[in-house]
């Protein structure tokens, strides 16, 4: 038969029923539930279907049904059946709730056992293969995965590209002058920017550098007076560190900083030294010229 509106699910209600307490000598019992008139329930007395209405067996408003004949307690039994109100009698079938049928949000934190992620046995290392879930903030937290390439790749770094250099051969630094120090082979340079012929480093590409270096220097005739001490990048100067040693044989200034560098900046490491006799030499050892890349 043709109707209007939702199709009932009729397989998975029925309709909610109060059980009512026989008091002697009462017609006046209370409803669990509110109703407009008493159409809105069925009411059954030792079994069988009460008529309702004004003059019949029974009324009812709100949550007042009235009785027009009280009943016998132990000898007569009275219950009602809510016929607006169905109750869910047996659960949906394994697979059949989609997202369809779940609101957003649905599902809250009370829902989901707290041993999800306490009950879980703690990883100490990531494999290859194994996967991480993540909300994803730009995305409305939307939920996504990540592989161990993808959260390495993200996440801290590599500390490259790198280098180390070095002095293949001595080297005598004019007095009062701003030197450019002899560092002209490598220990190590993983993108290859070193430039040797000129002694300095070409950022291979843009981000924050830790750039180091030490320069050790002797004079033959014990008269060291000053050294003054440089980093150059992208041709000015960021970093100056300056010694007071009136007449000393030898000393050694160490020079590093974090730096946020561009692409193609070069960096070089000057020596200025003041001496009042003698040759001041930079000798193959002791001295080195470095950095890393610490953040994109």
């Amino acid at each position: 038969m043709a109707y209007l509106g939702n199709a009932p699910a009729r397989s998975f209600i029925s309709f909610e029923r109060q059980v009512f307490t026989i008091v002697n000598s009462q017609t006046a019992y209370a409803l669990s539930h509110s109703v407009a008139n008493e159409n809105d329930i069925r009411l059954v007395v030792n079994n069988v279907v009460q008529e309702p209405g004004s003059g019949k067996a029974y009324t009812a408003t709100g949550t007042a049904l009235t009785l027009s004949a009280a009943l016998t307690n132990g000898t007569d039994e009275m219950y009602c059946v809510f016929l607006g109100r169905a109750t869910a009698t047996s659960a949906p079938g394994a697979g059949s709730i989609g997202t369809a049928q779940l609101a957003a949000d649905a599902v809250t934190n009370a829902k989901v056992a707290s041993t999800v992620i306490t009950g879980q046995t703690a990883e100490t290392s990531i494999a290859t293969d194994d996967l991480i879930l993540l909300s994803d903030t730009s995305a409305s937290g939307a939920l996504k995965k990540m592989t161990r390439a993808n959260f390495v790749s993200g996440v801290g770094g590599t500390n490259t590209p790198n280098f180390l250099a070095t002095m293949s051969s001595s080297q005598n630094p004019s007095s009062a002058t701003a030197t450019l120090v002899n560092f002209n082979q490598t220990t190590y340079d993983s993108a290859s920017g070193f430039d040797t012929s000129n002694k300095k480093y070409v950022i291979p590409s843009a981000g924050y550098y830790h750039i180091y270096a030490n320069v050790n220097m002797y004079n033959t005739s014990n008269d060291l007076d000053r050294i003054i001490g440089y980093i150059y990048i992208g041709g000015g100067l960021r970093f100056q560190t300056d010694i007071q040693i009136p007449n000393a044989p030898s000393a050694y200034v160490y020079l590093g900083g974090v730096y946020n560098c561009s692409a193609n900046d070069a960096v070089e490491i000057k020596i200025y030294q003041v001496m009042g006799s003698g040759t001041t030499t930079i000798p193959t050892d002791k001295n080195y010229f470095g950095g890393y890349k610490i953040i994109t």
